[in-house]
């Protein structure tokens, strides 16, 4: 893959190339460790199939952001870039955490190696990262600096630049949406009030951000090109953001509607 970097000599183009084996690596062991996974728990309980096929459709949605065409265009082009920044960003965290990873491992793992994972999630450092603002903060904050500053032209010339900057959008998008919305266990997990205000705030930094693209393009960005990855953030992110909030409210629907107790079903009629 060139990345677009057709002109550059031999060292840059290997960077390049490195970096695209380590995606490829990352992306075989995010997707063999899923499959060992869900089949060490299906010889004992199951595991939703479900949950599998958005694991897995989260990874091919990594995938096309960061490796074939689109990631290719997106050195020359703001709307690929942008199309590469929601399915990275959002849409596959979104899939990959409805997908419920910490869950799998935690049942796949023996007593003792689920103990530790345990003692991971329960601890500060977990706990003050995964907080809904924090999340919030690094994810929301992260995109105003990559399209305000000279970060943005940076990492299209250095591939780690490029790899870093991916990495914090994908890793502060999972962090976030499972602040949010995550269906694993969560010790620390925030009241629905913290994490409605902090999606809604999300919101709305992310269009007025989509909106001052329109307006103020990165330099080297044609105008028109601007406006049509500007338009692409704004809906396609409202649609993952509708999302989000349907999960919200729906999560906290189930977690707070009545149970019926085994006396209150009716008993079978006897013969």
């Amino acid at each position: 893959m060139d990345h677009g970097h057709e002109g550059h000599d031999a060292a840059a183009l290997s960077g390049w190339l490195v970096l695209d084996v380590l995606v490829v690596a990352l992306l075989g062991v995010a997707a063999l460790g899923y499959a060992v996974g869900v089949l060490l728990v299906r010889s004992d309980s199951g595991w939703p199939a479900r949950r599998t096929v958005l694991w897995y459709a989260g990874l091919t949605c990594a995938g096309v952001a960061l490796l074939g065409p689109l990631a290719d265009a997106t050195h020359t082009s703001f709307t690929a870039h942008m199309a590469g920044h929601l399915l990275l960003g959002m849409v596959a965290p979104l899939l990959m955490v409805v997908a419920a990873p910490v869950t799998l491992l935690l049942r796949a793992l023996p007593v003792g190696g689920g103990r530790v994972v345990t003692r991971v999630l329960r601890s500060r450092v977990v706990g003050v990262l995964t907080h809904p603002v924090v999340a919030g903060i690094l994810n929301g904050g992260g995109l105003w600096l990559l399209y305000s500053t000279e970060l943005f032209a940076r990492m299209h010339a250095s591939p780690v630049v490029f790899g870093l900057v991916h990495a914090h959008v994908f890793i502060a998008g999972y962090v976030f949406t499972a602040a949010v919305v995550g269906v694993d266990p969560n010790p620390h997990r925030a009241s629905l009030a913290v994490r409605s205000t902090v999606l809604v705030t999300f919101v709305a930094a992310h269009s007025i951000l989509a909106k001052w693209l329109y307006a103020h393009p990165p330099p080297g960005v044609e105008p028109r090109d601007a406006e049509v990855g500007a338009q692409l953030m704004y809906y396609g992110g409202d649609v993952v953001d509708v999302t989000l909030i349907v999960l919200l409210f729906l999560g906290w629907y189930r977690a707070t509607r009545p149970r019926r107790s085994p006396a209150s079903v009716p008993a079978a009629a006897s013969p």
